[in-house]
């Protein structure tokens, strides 16, 4: 019997959970009521900060309440181009302006967008990573909108979710190198216990399924069935293909 292996003990949680103590909040639209269906409210961008563990800088917009006195801020990931002190519209009846909010349904086809909702009302779910971008492909008879997701995979949506006009600000973080471990140390200081991360054939058989022998290899195939025991799930779990797929045709 072998020891518990890093995967089984990441589902515990215990050392493995995510560091969110200095985050300063999530990344979401307000909520959808009826002055954002029917017509549009204004806001204004206080703020752009750094949230720690994120990539892209978080925006803070304030907007006053419609239904009392009061305003009511939120954070959301910023897009490229907005600043501080810009006036932003989010409803049916907003402009289609850099840093707006609209219903997808309500933005002709090639529109650059982000922050984009799944399900009307959620807030805000899929493109909010730095310098990712979708496009509006077409849209439907029935109210559906598809939609281009960075991955190049297609969408398809109600018209009635939200979404930002724009790319997400921060693009490009990636393409400078890390050049020495003191930078991967402090990113993922502030994300999770996932850095550095130890080759299951740098092991021995005990530790891990891919460990042991005389010469650092697997000797055995490295897929493995969805149902194995969570001591086994290694490698490329549930694999439907493997290899670099040259015959694939690229989606655009």
């Amino acid at each position: 019997m072998g020891k518990v292996i890093r995967g089984q003990r990441k589902g515990y949680g215990s050392v493995f959970r995510a560091h969110t103590r200095l985050r300063k909040g999530k990344s979401r639209m307000r909520n959808r009521d009826i002055t954002e269906r029917h017509k549009r409210i204004k806001g204004v961008i206080r703020k752009i900060i750094h949230d720690p563990g994120r990539g892209a800088p978080l925006a803070i917009i304030e907007y006053k309440n419609p239904i009392k006195y009061g305003r009511e801020k939120v954070t959301i990931a910023a897009a490229e181009g907005t600043y501080t002190g810009q006036y932003m519209y989010a409803g049916k009846t907003a402009p289609l302006f850099v840093g707006n909010i609209l219903p997808v349904g309500q933005m002709p086809e090639g529109t650059l967008i982000c922050n984009m909702e799944s399900i009307p009302g959620d807030g805000g779910k899929y493109i909010r990573a730095s310098g990712a971008v979708g496009a509006i492909v077409a849209q439907t008879a029935s109210g559906k909108t598809v939609i281009r997701l960075p991955s190049g995979q297609k969408k398809i949506i109600k018209g009635t979710c939200r979404a930002m006009v724009g790319v997400v600000a921060g693009g490009g973080r990636p393409e400078k190198p890390m050049l020495k471990a003191g930078r991967a140390y402090h990113k993922y200081k502030v994300k999770r216990n996932c850095w550095p991360k130890v080759s299951g054939v740098c092991m021995n058989p005990v530790e891990h399924p891919h460990g042991g022998g005389n010469h650092q290899h697997v000797g055995k195939p490295t897929t493995v069935g969805r149902f194995r025991t969570p001591g086994r799930k290694v490698g490329l779990i549930a694999a439907r293909r493997t290899g670099i797929g040259r015959t694939r045709t690229k989606v655009f």
